[in-house]
């Protein structure tokens, strides 16, 4: 069943293009990575799909600033939502976890989790705390701890577990393992695993370097310059010479 597909996408930025007619699909119940350099257009797909570039383009609108258009579709569960403004896409269970997704410093980490779950009940914040901690054991013996205090590790584990707050159907993971060690890495991949097995999320992600996602996505798009570059399923990904070697790290007859 198809969750989300991307049809013919065309984002500008003035005349500068930043999508080139791209078009994805996620299937309900897969991992699905997208794949690209510095400047690919990941950051632009993903505030497309959430609906955060209508938001961006109204701003800029109002104050004369950076000419954005929009062209193509959006469709979530069979429904067109290319025009629907960000909050109703999170009320319809699609959350995005943007790039150094920003946190309430002064606030400790329940407090920014249990501001994200304004549109729950109090039993499902109790639930969705309960799986938040269990994704991220770490941010329980933190949970007193100003978000401010965090490293970038810990903040990146909070800004998960503040998505994850939103009760998604749709989990939008905008380059999570950008700039944080191997060591993080490791436990975040380990953590976004552990969310596809314990409830029923599909996940979209992005990053530049592939190497620590090939175990746990499905399938996954390679985007150059805005535009689709290869796809295919994460063995045809890794076997792949030129995929392999730009974003795998590793020579095609590397053992």
């Amino acid at each position: 069943m198809s969750m989300l597909s991307v049809k013919n996408l065309t984002v500008f930025y003035e005349n500068a293009i930043a999508i080139n007619k791209l078009s994805i699909s996620v299937n309900k119940d897969e991992i699905v990575g997208v794949i690209g350099p510095n400047s690919a257009g990941k950051t632009t797909l993903m505030n497309t799909i959430s609906g955060l570039m209508l938001d961006t383009k109204l701003k800029e609108d109002r104050r004369g600033g950076i000419r954005i258009s929009i062209f193509g579709s959006v469709e979530y569960l069979d429904e067109n939502i290319t025009n629907l403004w960000p909050d109703k896409r999170v009320r319809k269970g699609i959350a995005l976890c943007r790039e150094r997704h920003p946190v309430f410093g002064e606030s400790d980490v329940e407090e920014n989790l249990k501001i994200s779950g304004y549109l729950s009940s109090k039993e499902q914040v109790k639930e969705s705390l309960s799986l938040v901690y269990d994704t991220f054991p770490k941010l329980l013996t933190m949970r007193r701890r100003k978000a401010g205090l965090m490293s970038g590790g810990e903040q990146q584990m909070l800004a998960i577990g503040i998505a994850l707050m939103a009760r998604p159907r749709l989990l939008l993971l905008d380059e999570p393992l950008l700039g944080l060690s191997p060591n993080i890495q490791a436990q975040l991949v380990e953590a976004i695993q552990k969310i596809k097995q314990q409830t029923n999320m599909t996940i979209l992600i992005t990053e530049q370097f592939a190497r620590p996602l090939i175990p746990i996505i499905d399938r996954g798009y390679v985007i150059e310059n805005g535009m689709f570059a290869f796809g295919g399923s994460k063995d045809e990904l890794y076997d792949n010479p030129d995929v392999r070697k730009a974003y795998f790290g590793v020579d095609y007859d590397e053992e």
